[in-house]
């Protein structure tokens, strides 16, 4: 694989069937992790931590922040977070695939200063299991 392009990373929302990318996105983040459980116990061998296989919670957090631009997904993304609901959500990763699930927003930040833009940042965890399709 080549290297990618930083903005063909796109995160979107759905919208009733149809998938919306959150519009003036500067920076997005897709983070997976996996908590390990840890069954150490006296009689470990050589006292190395043990973990046990496939019994730790898996999820995965989205994060995003760039230029407010007040479009469609703006206002669905903010209906959403003050309805405190799960929607699907779509991150399209370039050259790698694309990984599709419920997902809440966590926070929604809004910022701006009096001789510049006005900027938002977004972080959504996900709530359920994820779909993977590979490219």
């Amino acid at each position: 694989m080549t290297a990618q392009k930083g903005k063909d990373l796109l995160i979107k929302i759905d919208d009733g069937g149809s998938y919306v990318t959150i519009a003036g996105l500067r920076a997005r983040r897709l983070a997976f992790n996996a908590e390990a459980v840890d069954i150490t116990d006296a009689e470990s061998a050589g006292r190395w931590r043990e973990l046990l296989g496939g019994a730790g919670v898996q999820r995965a957090s989205l994060s995003g922040g760039g230029l407010f631009k007040d479009q469609t997904s703006d206002a669905l993304a903010r209906a959403v977070f003050f309805a405190g609901e799960i929607r699907d959500w779509q991150v399209a990763i370039p050259e790698f695939g694309t990984v599709t699930g419920p997902f809440q927003i966590t926070a929604l930040e809004y910022a701006g200063r009096h001789d510049g833009e006005m900027t938002f940042e977004i972080a959504l965890e996900s709530a359920g299991a994820l779909a993977f399709v590979a490219v």
